[in-house]
């Protein structure tokens, strides 16, 4: 497979999930390609939006597992992982918990304790998981999609540690769509419950193909990825700024970037393919100090302005 039939497979899965998923090309845009990148996905939003709707869209699509797990404040670690059931010869035997499935939704994540939070930080950062001391792995292509409740709304929340946070290449907000849009919506609401109409593309096996084949053949030249690291570096020095974006940020975006040159049929990367997801995967990594907050600075706004004042690097 080279770069052209693979950007036309990603089309045909964005155009699938598309026939279910009405309003908000971007979010399926930017889950495919953070799926090609290995990364992880964090959207917040409100519920009924379709967030669940694009998770299973998108695991049909490339024809792979799908598991779901709800958040709650009784949810353990086990519940997630898996356990052990042992007989009484002393053997044991594993019952594998929803995390070994290709496309992982974990819906209202920050409702659940912060010991099964941290339940996912191995899965998500060495694709494996450690049950009584035994480690099992995660079989390609794994990916987290998680959404959380916005702050202040409902009850029972735990917000998000930052060292979970950072594990989530980009984060997306989800809110309604114009009307428009609803009305497709409703319209093909009923395919839309059994995702009837929606194909698969490709295999596990086909999508690995891809996610190799970015990697072997999209070239990331060393001024667009001096780039990365010249916005990162705005941001972490930016007055308004407690923390700035880890370094797991500047690796994801360049990462992402490469995928979404990828999908555009091309075999290197342009500044325009990193300024396309900066805000999602860098945005969610900055702490402002509270002052400024007060003042109505936002990380989004804070990397914007990187975007607008970082030298952008010319042929």
């Amino acid at each position: 497979m080279d770069i052209s039939e693979a950007a036309k497979k990603i089309r045909e899965v964005i155009r699938e999930i598309s026939k279910v998923y009405k309003g908000n090309d971007r979010l399926i845009e930017s889950s495919v390609a953070v799926l090609l990148a290995e990364g992880h996905l964090l959207i917040e939003g409100l519920p009924g939006t379709g967030k669940t709707l694009l998770a299973k869209a998108l695991a049909k699509t490339i024809g792979g597992q799908y598991s779901r797990i709800q958040g709650n404040p009784d949810i353990l670690p086990s519940d997630i992982l898996g356990f052990h059931v042992y007989r009484l010869d002393g053997s044991q035997r594993l019952v594998k918990g929803p995390i070994f499935s290709n496309i992982v939704f974990f819906d209202e994540l920050n409702r659940a304790p912060l010991r099964s939070q941290a339940a996912l930080l191995e899965a998500m950062q060495e694709r494996q998981a450690t049950i009584d001391g035994i480690t099992y792995p995660i079989e390609r292509p794994f990916m987290v999609i998680a959404t959380q409740i916005p702050v202040g709304l409902g009850v029972g929340v735990n917000p998000l540690t930052e060292t979970l946070i950072d594990r989530f290449t980009a984060s997306i907000r989800s809110s309604y769509v114009e009307p428009r849009y609803e009305f497709e919506v409703v319209r093909v609401s009923d395919e839309a419950e059994t995702l009837e109409n929606v194909e698969t593309i490709l295999t596990p096996r086909e999508l690995l193909d891809i996610i190799n084949l970015a990697r072997r053949e999209v070239h990331v030249d060393d001024r667009i990825v001096k780039y990365i690291v010249d916005l990162v570096t705005f941001i972490r020095s930016h007055e308004a700024v407690e923390y700035g974006p880890s370094h797991r940020g500047s690796v994801f975006l360049y990462r992402v970037a490469r995928s979404y040159a990828l999908m555009q049929g091309r075999d290197y990367v342009i500044p325009d393919d990193v300024k396309r997801f900066a805000v999602e995967v860098l945005a969610h990594r900055i702490t402002l100090r509270q002052e400024k907050e007060a003042e109505g600075l936002t990380p989004r706004s804070i990397v914007e302005q990187a975007l607008e004042t970082v030298k952008v690097p010319k042929e």
